[in-house]
C-alpha cells in the first residue's frame, strides 16, 4: 500500500508540477555527484539541491519545484543513499523554485521542516504575502507546515555534522546562507551555501511599501557574506559558483576544483556592485 501511494504522489508531482517549470534546465537532469566530504549534488541542471550524508540519516537543501521531487529522489539514490533516510529538510529561501516540493518530501520521507523566522509565514501561506510575487498565481505552491522556526545564528545539527543558518535577506525576508565544514583527506574546508543575492527584475529597493527596509537587508546580507570564510562556495543555483564548469573539471586528477576561496570573494563582489549600482539607478529616477 505504501509503494502505491509513493508511486501515487510520485506520479502527480510528475504531471502537475510541470506548470510551475519557467526554464528548461529548471527540470533537466544533472548527474548527481559529490562535491565535498559528506556533501553532494542532487539537483537539476539549473536548480542547486545538496544532500548531507549522516550515520544518523541525511539533510536535504532545496526541495527545488514540485517537478523536482522525482529527479531529487532518483539523483539520491543513484548516489547509494537511500531517500527515506532524509530527516532534515532546509531551503534556501521561500521563492517557489526552490521550496515547491517541499511538502510532498515532508509526505514522502517524514523529515523535519525547518525554515528560518522571516520566511515561514510565506512557507505556510503557500507564497502569498511575498512582497514581489505573493499576487502571482504561478509563483504559489502547496502550504506546508514548519515543523522547527529558525533564527539568525541557530545551527542544525545531525549526527557530528553542524549547519549555522545565517539570515542574508533582500531577495526574500528570510534568505538563508548555510555555512558548515567538510573534511577531505586530511584537511577541514569551510563550506558556504549561498541563499541568493541577486537583485530579481522588477524588485523596488527605493520606496518599496511592502518591504521599507529591503536596500537596507541587502546591504546587511552582503556584510555577512564577506564575513564568512568560505573555501567551497556553493549556492541556490549552480551557476553562481560554475557548477557545470567545475562539474566538468571533476574527471581530471588533482585539486577539488569546488575548492575556491578566491572565487568566493569575487562572486560576493560583483553581486554587491550589481546590487549597489542598481540602488543608486533607483534613487536618481526617485528624485
Amino acid at each position: 500500500m505504501k509503494r502505491l501511494l509513493v508511486a501515487a504522489i510520485l506520479t502527480f508531482l510528475i504531471a502537475g508540477g510541470l506548470r510551475a517549470q519557467q526554464t528548461p534546465d529548471w527540470t533537466a537532469p544533472f548527474p548527481p555527484h559529490q562535491v565535498i566530504g559528506n556533501i553532494y549534488y542532487v539537483g537539476s541542471q539549473g536548480l542547486a539541491s545538496y544532500l548531507i550524508t549522516t550515520p544518523q540519516g541525511n539533510i536535504l537543501i532545496n526541495s527545488s519545484l514540485e517537478a523536482s521531487v522525482p529527479l531529487i529522489r532518483e539523483s539520491i539514490e543513484k548516489l547509494g543513499f537511500h531517500f527515506s533516510d532524509t530527516k532534515i529538510l532546509l531551503i534556501s529561501h521561500a521563492h517557489w523554485d526552490h521550496c515547491a516540493g517541499s511538502a510532498a518530501i515532508k509526505e514522502l520521507t517524514g523529515a523535519k521542516y525547518m525554515v528560518m523566522d522571516a520566511d515561514v509565514p510565506e512557507i505556510e501561506a503557500g507564497g502569498k504575502g511575498n512582497f514581489q510575487y505573493g499576487e502571482n498565481m504561478g509563483s504559489r505552491y502547496q502550504p506546508t507546515k514548519v515543523d522547527r522556526i529558525l533564527h539568525d545564528g541557530d545551527e542544525v545539527k545531525l549526527g557530528d555534522t553542524v549547519l549555522v543558518a545565517h539570515l542574508t535577506p533582500g531577495h526574500t525576508k528570510g534568505t538563508t546562507t548555510w555555512a558548515m565544514k567538510a573534511r577531505e583527506g586530511n584537511k577541514t574546508y569551510n563550506v558556504v551555501i549561498i541563499g541568493s543575492p541577486n537583485v530579481n527584475a522588477g524588485y523596488k529597493l527605493v520606496n518599496n511599501a511592502l518591504y521599507p527596509q529591503i536596500a537596507e537587508d541587502y546591504a546587511k546580507m552582503f556584510r555577512v557574506l564577506k564575513s564568512l570564510p568560505a573555501d567551497v562556495f556553493l549556492g541556490a543555483h549552480g551557476n553562481y559558483y560554475g557548477m557545470e564548469e567545475k562539474y566538468a573539471r571533476l574527471k581530471n586528477s588533482g585539486a577539488n576544483p569546488f575548492i575556491d576561496p578566491e572565487g568566493y570573494k569575487k562572486y560576493v563582489a560583483d553581486k554587491e556592485q550589481e546590487f549597489l549600482a542598481e540602488l543608486a539607478k533607483q534613487k536618481a529616477a526617485a528624485k
